[in-house]
């Protein structure tokens, strides 16, 4: 996990959570600026990015239905998707990304920062105390930094 987490650039760690910076907003280009902050589903989109996979610019429930370009997995390895909410209900999902030993790299308001938490703190929060399920991202963008290999996926 540690080593997933040291390939991240510094400047992924210092995006500011901006809710209203999503995929498809009108704020956001194809290859959004993260510096301007972002929201949760388009934080991990572009570290998955990052990483050499093409996630869809889907929102939450979208991204829960989509047969396409993600697939419903488990168990969860390093970036995949996992999908939080209150109820299990896919709509508004906080999504966040599997980093390994039961820690997920996620951006949400509350931290307003990227940050790193167990599983037990999403638990612990009546707005992220049902983990939906995990998806993985199949497409591939290119040449990148290989994660899975050195977090052990």
């Amino acid at each position: 996990m540690d080593q997933l987490l040291n390939l991240l650039p510094a400047a992924f760690w210092n995006v500011p959570h901006v809710g209203s910076r999503f995929p498809g907003s009108p704020t956001v280009t194809s290859r959004p600026d993260l510096a301007l902050g972002a929201n949760c589903q388009l934080f991990a989109y572009e570290v998955l990015r990052h990483f050499g996979f093409d996630p869809p610019a889907l929102r939450s429930s979208e991204l829960w239905a989509d047969r396409t370009a993600t697939v419903h997995v488990s168990p969860a390895r390093p970036l995949d998707l996992l999908l939080f909410n209150s109820t299990h209900d896919a709509y508004g999902a906080h999504v966040g990304l599997w980093a390994g030993e039961g820690r997920v790299l996620h951006l949400c308001a509350e931290a307003g920062r990227p940050a790193v938490w167990e599983l037990t703190e999403f638990a612990a929060r009546q707005r992220y105390r049902v983990l939906l399920g995990v998806k993985r991202v199949v497409a591939r963008s290119g040449s990148a930094p290989t994660p899975g290999a050195a977090a052990g996926a």
